[in-house]
């Protein structure tokens, strides 16, 4: 049977591996088809492309965009967008206008903690150049904070300064996941929520559902078997595809967040059913 992971992360957002490695990561792990998801970005989406007719791997052009509904984030993952589709660009770059203030307002945050930080710092911690369009995000944050000592890893850095609820964590306005989804249909392609289960806003699928979303993600590396169980039922009950991914985001100090490249899979048969889900252009 060929299977696929619909969603992990790579340079272009807060991967460590590029769009190339992550493709060669699938084709070492037996996949048939995966998908490069970046947050609020396409930067490498056409390396991306590049390597799968190297290595003999579908690549289903992806997107994760970040939305807040009441004060949490909530993802959502775009599928077959024409990645080249001016108006979706322009959207995006607005997204990482919002993710450049929430940078800078933690940055404020921990500084006003006692923590010497400043966007120098960030960039001093990263492990690649980046791109106009790439994105930077907590996870770049964190590892400035374990560079700099004020930190031991990375979990530390998210459990105390960064992570929902934590002293330095803050959440500026952002688009609603129900003008998401509009955004993806309307750059023809398929929207799935992200990881549903770390939201806890079972309501959202019925809604986001009466306005076109194609699918939820119900298997996912942070989810438990119970948690994937729940979702694979709920998606079935409103008429929508299942899908997996292990949200890898390549490795720091050792430690793979969130999984390996093909940890999480689903029947490759997703990304055709995926495809006929697509929004039509507008």
């Amino acid at each position: 049977m060929a299977f696929a992971d619909l969603h992990s992360h790579t340079t272009a957002s807060d991967g460590t591996q590029s769009p190339s490695d992550n493709v060669r990561l699938a084709a070492e792990a037996g996949l048939a088809a995966m998908a490069v998801t970046d947050h609020d970005t396409v930067a490498g989406l056409e390396e991306a492309r590049q390597a799968g007719l190297k290595y003999g791997i579908a690549v289903v052009p992806g997107v994760e965009i970040s939305t807040v509904r009441d004060g949490q984030d909530i993802h959502v993952l775009g599928y077959w967008i024409d990645y080249t589709d001016p108006l979706l660009l322009g959207r995006l770059a607005e997204l990482r206008a919002v993710r450049e203030r929430r940078n800078e307002m933690i940055l404020e945050r921990l500084r006003a903690l006692g923590l010497e930080m400043t966007y120098q710092d960030v960039l001093d911690s990263l492990q690649t150049v980046k791109r106009g369009d790439d994105t930077i995000g907590r996870p770049h944050i964190a590892d400035a904070l374990v560079r700099k000592g004020y930190v031991g890893t990375m979990k530390e850095a998210f459990d105390r300064y960064l992570a929902q609820g934590a002293a330095a964590y803050v959440n500026p306005p952002r688009i609603d996941p129900v003008t998401a989804v509009r955004w993806i249909q309307e750059a023809g392609g398929a929207a799935v929520l992200a990881h549903p289960g770390l939201y806890g806003l079972d309501s959202l699928i019925p809604e986001l559902a009466a306005q076109g979303l194609a699918g939820v993600e119900a298997y996912h590396a942070d989810h438990t078997p119970e948690q994937e169980a729940h979702y694979a039922v709920l998606a079935a009950a409103y008429g929508l595809l299942v899908t997996a991914g292990s949200d890898f985001h390549g490795e720091r100090g050792g430690v793979v967040f969130h999984a390996p490249i093909g940890s999480c899979r689903i029947g490759a048969e997703i990304t055709d059913q995926l495809y006929t889900r697509r929004g039509v252009p507008v």
